[in-house]
């Protein structure tokens, strides 16, 4: 992740089309409950003032890199198409048309496989970005775009970074190598009787 920009403009048409080529993602039943909403530079700071609070700008390391992203693309989904969709005909057996029936809601599951499509696809084009976890105004910057009935799942900040990112402290932490993180099983297979 990159979070202090150099303030290059992103072309917002392009942006656009990358975002819809996003959304080759997967998604539950087909259900499509993923948008993505962009925002030129011109609006990067009216987003900040929006997405945080005096306080978090005054002592944040990383506002004034992050208000020179060259956009914004805020992913959201919409509950109550994957709701719709699991009370189809075909989906009535998974018993999946009351938001708290879902084990696993999968329309995060969309929202995050789509919005990791779009970090490979800007990287790919050689921009950089930042995934941003809107823990807190998240509904305040709905309002703000007029979008209803969807939740905000996260926001990433697009454009070319000026090499003065200051070093997440989570890259200290001492946590298992990414081989030791996968475990192939080998489990006992009984014969079909």
């Amino acid at each position: 992740m990159t979070r202090s920009f150099d303030g290059t403009v992103v072309d917002e048409a392009w942006l656009d089309r990358l975002c819809a080529t996003a959304l080759w993602a997967p998604t539950a039943g087909n259900s499509a409950g993923v948008r993505f909403y962009t925002l030129g530079a011109p609006f990067v700071d009216e987003y900040l003032a929006r997405a945080t609070d005096l306080e978090w700008r005054e002592r944040s390391r990383r506002y004034e890199g992050l208000r020179r992203a060259g956009a914004v693309v805020l992913v959201t989904a919409r509950v109550g198409e994957y709701l719709r969709r699991y009370s189809e005909k075909d989906k009535t057996d998974s018993t999946l048309s009351e938001v708290s029936a879902w084990p696993l809601p999968y329309w995060h599951t969309d929202a995050a496989m789509a919005t990791m499509a779009l970090l490979l696809l800007l990287e790919e084009s050689g921009w950089q970005a930042a995934l941003w976890g809107n823990f807190r105004h998240g509904d305040a910057l709905l309002e703000w775009l007029k979008v209803r009935d969807e939740e905000l799942f996260a926001t990433i900040f697009v454009g070319r970074g000026d090499e003065n990112d200051p070093p997440s402290p989570s890259l200290t932490r001492p946590v298992p190598s990414r081989q030791a993180r996968v475990t192939r099983l080998t489990p006992a297979l009984d014969s079909p009787s």
